[in-house]
């Protein structure tokens, strides 16, 4: 007896928004806990962290989560017509994630002070929001071009 019928497939333009989604509400969960962080201060100091952020996150988006981005988007567009809903991501990218949420929690749980983990979590959610907008754009492109429905 096969389990397949149990498994929550969806089209697969679903899944590059899913995966968009989840990429955006990553990157804004990371970004509000930076302004947590550094709203208290003043404004140029804030304006000092910013713009370290954005350069990391700049450099972090070029270099890994764009490439990551597209791989991703690839091997959706390679699925037949549907895939698992939990598709939207490559089993590895999973145990990225794990890890990273783990370093996250640790450092947040250490000693060292909240600008730099300011400037470290806003380029990484700067750097996820800014790769999710591919996922979009590709949602939208399927999607424009999928025959129309009666």
């Amino acid at each position: 007896m096969s389990l397949n019928h149990l498994k929550p497939a969806v089209p697969k333009h679903w899944l590059i928004a899913i995966a968009g989604l989840v990429w955006s509400a990553a990157g804004g969960m990371l970004c509000g806990m930076a302004w947590q962080w550094v709203r208290p201060l003043p404004p140029l100091h804030i304006l000092g962290l910013a713009a370290g952020g954005l350069a990391l996150a700049f450099l972090l988006h070029r270099s890994m989560l764009a490439r990551i981005a597209r791989r991703n988007m690839a091997r959706i567009a390679s699925y037949a017509d549907r895939g698992c809903l939990f598709a939207f991501q490559a089993w590895r990218s999973y145990l990225m994630i794990l890890l990273m949420i783990a370093l996250g929690s640790f450092l947040r749980h250490t000693a060292l002070p909240r600008e730099p983990l300011a400037v470290l979590y806003s380029a990484m959610g700067l750097a996820l929001l800014a790769a999710s907008v591919s996922y979009y754009a590709m949602f939208w492109q399927v999607v424009r071009s999928m025959p129309p429905t009666d």
